[in-house]
């Protein structure tokens, strides 16, 4: 599968300092995180980037700080890809939508609440809705998604326990082919993202029951197929 990190991290490069219509304001530092204030006397020194966690990194964001924005897509980039690829089964068109995801996560930044949602789930619900809309737009899914199976076998397996690990991972990517796209996503998030019921429901801005129906017609309809094959 290939890596968000590098072109998307090009493709930001290239995205106005801050969202059409947000107002930049030039206010005192952000502090490491959003409720711990650096105390007085401690020097003007900047905080090590890499050490903010995601709500402090989007508040900067938020203020134009492109450079703790990259940190995020580098943090999370592959993470919405596989989950858009998941969706979509197609790694071009996932790659598509994990950067228009970005995107307007850059520029909805400065309207970003960390007390409403975190910001993965905030994320993940932009990818989700990006690639179920995308599914209604075109032809029925692609076979795909097996382009990243093959990255997915176990370390020196034998040769006859490659070629079966090999098929069945085959098996079980046509079979979630089948699901539809929010089943599939519904997968996605709870087993391949392994979020909670709670995160997983909340980036399908769903309740937490409905939720669990769905995994409930995937699994079935899943069993179904690998079955069958």
């Amino acid at each position: 599968m290939r890596t968000i990190a590098s072109p998307l991290m090009q493709f930001l490069l290239s995205l106005p300092r801050i969202a059409a219509g947000a107002p930049v304001t030039r206010s005192a530092p952000v502090p490491r995180t959003m409720t711990d204030a650096r105390p007085a006397g401690r020097g003007d020194a900047a905080p090590d980037l890499g050490e903010l966690d995601d709500a402090a990194l989007m508040a900067r964001a938020g203020a134009g700080d492109r450079t703790a924005f990259n940190l995020l897509v580098g943090r999370h980039g592959t993470r919405a890809l596989r989950l858009a690829l998941r969706v979509l089964g197609d790694p071009a068109e996932a790659e598509e939508v994990a950067q228009e995801a970005f995107l307007r996560a850059w520029q909805a930044a400065a309207g970003f609440d960390p007390a409403r949602a975190r910001f993965t789930t905030w994320l993940h619900r932009i990818v989700v809705n990006l690639a179920i809309d995308r599914t209604r737009r075109r032809a029925p899914l692609p076979p795909a998604g097996l382009e990243a199976v093959g990255e997915l076998a176990d370390p020196a397996p034998g040769p006859e326990a490659a070629a079966v690990a090999t098929q069945a991972r085959a098996a079980l990517a046509l079979a979630l082919a089948d699901l539809p796209p929010r089943q599939r996503a519904a997968i996605a998030l709870a087993y391949e993202q392994e979020l909670s019921g709670a995160e997983a429901a909340a980036a399908l801005s769903i309740s937490e029951r409905a939720l669990e129906g769905l995994l409930r017609r995937a699994r079935l309809l899943l069993r179904s197929r690998l079955e069958g094959s």
